[in-house]
């Protein structure tokens, strides 16, 4: 379905849609449609008035779609807008919309209400990994690097793991701060990165860099290297650590995969009768 190009009166939307293959679909299809081509807000809007002088009401999913194009376009008055119809109509919302609220809210000037949303959402679940990163992201934007942080270690606390995206922002916003706690915490980043085995890429790397470079008082560079194979750096001659376990290492592994995974606690869970 192609949508229009402006908005329509009730009676052109009822002659698309008797025209339409699968009239009950119609709605749905027309959303899905105007989200594919970023249509205007306010033609979308014109279905919606239409819907809700026709049936009394405007279904959930498709609020949720006209959400997904506000959020697209930045339209914060109209997120704000849906967000008070959904909550005056529905007691929860589900994920999704939760995720495109926090999301939209997130990246304009009203990102502190995203705040308060992550807040609502805690109460009934364990917010996504989407909703933690949009409201760490504004936080970072906006230099309160001490909630980013709050955020994040919340994060991992609850066992959300954080694209590196987010943990590339962590970087790209302290730049030229000179604060102890801070640099602390980006060092606790690096420290998550290594014994998770993370590969920063490209751009990533470069944020790390000039992060480092840019520490006021210090006098740091950074340099593309490639790690000979005995694990030395040509540049800086410092010796990685090797990731293979001593026998030592290999005996408590051993050990304790043997008590804890193969033997266990509960023998009825571990074995079937077959």
């Amino acid at each position: 379905v192609q949508p229009p190009e402006k908005p329509l009166r009730a009676e052109e939307w009822n002659k698309l849609r008797e025209d339409f293959q699968s009239p009950e679909k119609f709605e749905e299809v027309m959303l899905n449609s105007m989200i594919k081509c970023n249509s205007p807000i306010d033609v979308a809007k014109s279905l919606l008035s239409h819907l809700a002088k026709r049936d009394g009401d405007v279904a959930y999913n498709v609020l949720v779609k006209y959400l997904t194009l506000c959020v697209r376009q930045g339209q914060v008055s109209e997120i704000r807008d849906v967000y008070n119809i959904m909550k005056v109509r529905f007691k929860i919302l589900e994920s999704g919309a939760y995720n495109l609220l926090i999301k939209g809210l997130s990246n304009s000037d009203q990102w502190r209400m995203a705040l308060t949303l992550l807040e609502e959402v805690k109460k009934i679940m364990i917010p996504s990994r989407t909703c933690y990163e949009s409201c760490i992201k504004a936080a970072s934007h906006h230099q309160e690097m001490k909630l980013a942080f709050e955020l994040y270690n919340e994060m991992l606390a609850k066992g959300v793991v954080p694209t590196l995206g987010v943990l590339q922002s962590f970087f790209d916003f302290s730049r030229h701060m000179k604060d102890a706690e801070l640099q602390k915490e980006l060092f606790g980043i690096l420290f998550y990165l290594r014994d998770n085995q993370i590969y920063p890429h490209r751009t990533f790397m470069r944020s790390i860099k000039l992060w480092f470079e840019s520490i006021p008082g210090e006098n740091w560079k950074g340099y593309l290297t490639k790690i000979k194979d005995s694990g030395q750096c040509p540049v800086c001659n410092h010796q990685l650590e090797d990731s293979n376990l001593t026998e030592e290492e290999y005996s408590n592994l051993s050990e304790r995969i043997i008590k804890d995974v193969i033997h266990g606690t509960d023998t009825f869970r571990k074995t079937s009768p077959q």
